[in-house]
């Protein structure tokens, strides 16, 4: 199956902490209920796939963040439950499989992710 778009992005844990604290909407904005319920490290690795996701599909115009939900495996493996404008953003590009690795260690959130058709 061909690569057809990457995307990644770092995040400082503290730093995204602080804005959600300076600017309490921007939760409700940028995580479904059942995200918003994590710890802060895990909603910052979130908050860095999706913005890869956004990456990866080419940034697309419009895209609700709400249309990205970053669920767990019962193993725990990360994948992404897409919906709406992402969605029709990755049928536009012939995406059939998102594949998505998160990872927090010393003050740091990362995320990386690859589609392919």
């Amino acid at each position: 199956m061909p690569v057809i778009g990457v995307g990644i992005d770092v995040v400082d844990i503290e730093r995204f902490g602080e804005s959600l604290a300076r600017t309490p909407a921007l939760g409700a904005r940028l995580f479904t209920e059942a995200e918003a319920s994590r710890p802060l490290a895990s909603l910052a690795a979130r908050f860095a796939a999706k913005e890869a996701l956004a990456k990866a599909l080419g940034a697309p115009v419009g895209m609700a963040w709400h249309d990205a939900e970053v669920v767990s495996e019962s193993s725990g493996r990360p994948l992404f439950t897409i919906r709406g404008s992402v969605r029709a953003r990755a049928d536009e590009l012939g995406v059939a499989s998102v594949h998505l690795s998160l990872s927090h260690d010393a003050g740091i959130a990362s995320a990386v992710v690859v589609l392919e058709s």
